[in-house]
């Protein structure tokens, strides 16, 4: 790939580059951060990003703390989302991954079964939190007894009660 320790381009030291699904880069001077993504984006067929995405700027600060704030000193500066199935590694005995940031990565099929639910579809967004409560709840316990239900007031799935 492209990227590297000593950076991205000419005198634009990286300070940190990590290398997976996808690549979270912080750089050394923010500022830079235009200049490198013209870079990446003028390699994009080189480094298997050619119809992925690159995540900088107002994008960036979207989904997480600006990286030019104290509070966003740990988000980076670029993420590198290239196209699904590529993944960026240095070593050659890495052979799959389980996971990323690709949308079909972060939105994934739920499937519950139980011998007292009816056979349906519920088309609903949900999150991995209301496993717990719902797993309580098809058992006949009171999920609002778990305290991070409690203070995070997380629901059962939908369609369950």
């Amino acid at each position: 790939m492209i990227l590297s320790p000593t950076g991205v381009g000419p005198g634009c030291p990286v300070v940190q580059a990590l290398e997976d699904d996808i690549s979270l880069i912080w750089l050394k001077h923010h500022s830079d951060t235009l200049k490198d993504v013209t870079l990446l984006e003028a390699s994009a067929a080189t480094i298997g990003a050619n119809g992925g995405e690159i995540f900088y700027g107002r994008n960036l600060d979207l989904m997480f703390s600006d990286p030019t704030t104290p509070k966003g000193s740990r988000t980076p500066d670029i993420i590198v989302a290239p196209n699904v199935g590529v993944i960026y590694t240095g070593g050659k005995k890495k052979l799959a991954e389980h996971g990323g940031f690709a949308h079909d990565d972060t939105n994934v099929i739920m499937l519950v079964a139980h011998p007292a639910l009816p056979t349906r579809i519920v088309n609903s967004p949900v999150e991995t939190a209301q496993v717990p409560p719902t797993i309580l709840a098809l058992l006949g316990l009171d999920p609002s007894r778990l305290i991070a239900v409690q203070q995070e007031g997380t629901q059962v799935l939908p369609g369950i009660q």
